[in-house]
């Protein structure tokens, strides 16, 4: 009998703690300072590395031609389609770039601020596969996807909705994108991003936030942050171009990032990735600004290296959080928001290898001062897969870079002299008054981490954390509720969706 009332006041409290609305800042702002790598000399030597690539090698830019055009008009030198920049006339391009902005949500209090020290975390994202416990790993569907997007409304530890949180195959390409932007309207009040599959899936993205935000609003505000990648090593497509000229003339931002895994697509140097990194950020940024002065735009990157025996990429590696440190350094010099990190592993399960590979990221991404961190949670196989699992083990430990960056309070309570008078020498803090007034926010509470008896463990059926994990985003599926949409927005949105699919044929591409 007493072991039943034990486990079944267990048993309360997690119900408890369970019910009880958890309430956050709607991003991060760190107090904790950033580490820098690279000093006055190394940065130095990089940014004329990069000048020397953009003015000697150039960057392609494979356009229609505007692209070419506009780089012409500001003097750039073009030769077919490659353009190299004298020295200097991409920093003073992206002069105009604000150094900080802020997102609006459709919530107004879950508007975010992206740059200074504010970190917003998002989730992964572009993943063609999902994988849970009973399920296995499989194609992602328009059902997992808005299942990710509810795990993500419901976390208070992710700021942002994301875009594509998983890949729903179950759509035709040409189409899925409404439905993907829609998910994130009605499922979710937070920040979300457009599609950039296609220019034309682009304006659809812009012309559904006009429904929902007001066109004049949209114009001069901004509603969605995009993903926009080069194709490294040293080359922009027509497909990224084509997105960040929409966005760009809409105001709505975009992360130009160079997606670079070094030995494949860069050298396989720290510093010689670096180099090709910034030369390639700076041509995008600077683009936006050749388009629409002023567009917000994020300093963005994501940089790994290869396994030199397989060709994989490696998550978590010194040489990867080297990169990500020092692009901070060589963001924050540009007075730019600074977009990289997550919860990044190579891992095909939830084991130690996922754990430690992300651990290694996070805590990097942290250190670096990031301002929007996507693949904040979720991420498994080198970002191929999205994870229900990892998904909200992640969401933990995001919550506790949230505590970390805070740093430390040395406040008058923090400072705990009351406390240290009150015990003395040979006591004990449980009972004081400075700890029951601070019991119930003293320490972070891990809703996956198990800190029981080895005996209460095993009452509680012996479970590993993966099989925590899987019982919890079961559970907020459950409980979850969606927000507040107008009807009549919803109404329009659903109209201008089922208009757009009846004016094209489903395609595969």
């Amino acid at each position: 009998m007493a072991e039943r009332i034990a486990r079944r006041g267990r048993a309360a409290r997690r119900e408890s703690r369970a019910a009880k609305p958890v309430m956050t800042a709607p991003y991060i702002t760190r107090t904790l300072p950033t580490i820098e790598i690279l000093g006055e000399e190394g940065l130095a030597l990089i940014e004329g590395n990069a000048d020397t690539l953009l003015q000697e090698i150039g960057i392609e830019f494979r356009d229609d031609g505007e692209v070419l055009d506009r780089w012409r008009g500001v003097g750039a030198d073009v030769q077919d389609q490659r353009v190299r920049f004298p020295k200097g006339l991409l920093r003073q391009l992206i002069a105009t770039a604000p150094a900080r902005f802020t997102q609006h949500a459709r919530n107004p209090t879950r508007n975010v601020l992206i740059g200074g020290d504010s970190t917003v975390f998002a989730p992964v994202y572009g993943s063609p596969f999902v994988r849970d416990m009973e399920g296995g790993r499989r194609y992602g569907t328009i059902e997992d996807f808005c299942n990710f997007v509810k795990l993500a409304y419901q976390s208070p530890y992710i700021h942002h909705s994301g875009g594509t949180v998983c890949e729903p195959v179950d759509l035709p390409v040409n189409k899925r994108h409404l439905d993907m932007v829609y998910s994130h309207l009605k499922l979710s009040d937070k920040p979300f991003m457009g599609s950039v599959t296609a220019p034309e899936r682009a304006q659809d993205s812009v012309d559904m936030a006009k429904l929902v935000f007001g066109s004049e609003f949209v114009d001069n505000n901004v509603v969605m942050v995009n993903l926009i990648n080069a194709n490294s090593p040293m080359m922009f497509d027509g497909t990224m171009l084509g997105a960040l000229k929409v966005y760009a003339r809409h105001h709505q931002a975009c992360i130009v990032s160079p997606f670079i895994l070094s030995g494949a697509m860069s050298p396989v140097t720290v510093a010689g990735t670096l180099t090709q990194l910034l030369a390639e950020a700076m041509a995008g940024i600077a683009l936006t600004q050749v388009i629409r002065p002023g567009a917000p735009v994020i300093f963005g990157t994501f940089v790994s290296s290869i396994s030199m025996q397989s060709g994989a990429p490696t998550f978590g590696t010194p040489e990867s959080n080297l990169l990500l440190l020092g692009a901070a350094q060589l963001a924050r010099r540009l007075n730019l928001p600074y977009r990289s990190g997550g919860s990044l592993c190579a891992s095909k399960l939830t084991d130690a290898q996922a754990a430690y590979e992300s651990a290694a990221t996070l805590q990097t991404t942290m250190n670096s001062g990031a301002n929007f961190v996507l693949h904040g949670a979720g991420w498994l196989e080198g970002g191929l897969c999205s994870s229900y699992e990892k998904f909200v083990m992640d969401c933990d430990q995001l919550g506790m870079m949230g505590v970390y960056a805070n740093g430390v309070d040395l406040s008058d309570n923090g400072q705990a002299m009351d406390a240290i008078r009150e015990v003395g020498p040979g006591g004990h803090y449980l009972g004081c008054d400075h700890t029951q007034s601070n019991f119930e926010q003293a320490f972070y509470r891990s809703g996956i981490a198990d800190n029981n008896s080895v005996e209460q463990w095993e009452d509680d059926g012996g479970l590993d954390a993966t099989a925590r994990a899987n019982t919890l985003w079961k559970e907020m599926l459950a409980r979850y509720q969606p927000p507040t949409l107008d009807p009549g927005i919803d109404d329009a949105l659903n109209d201008f969706i089922a208009k757009r699919k009846a004016a094209i044929p489903d395609a595969a591409y």
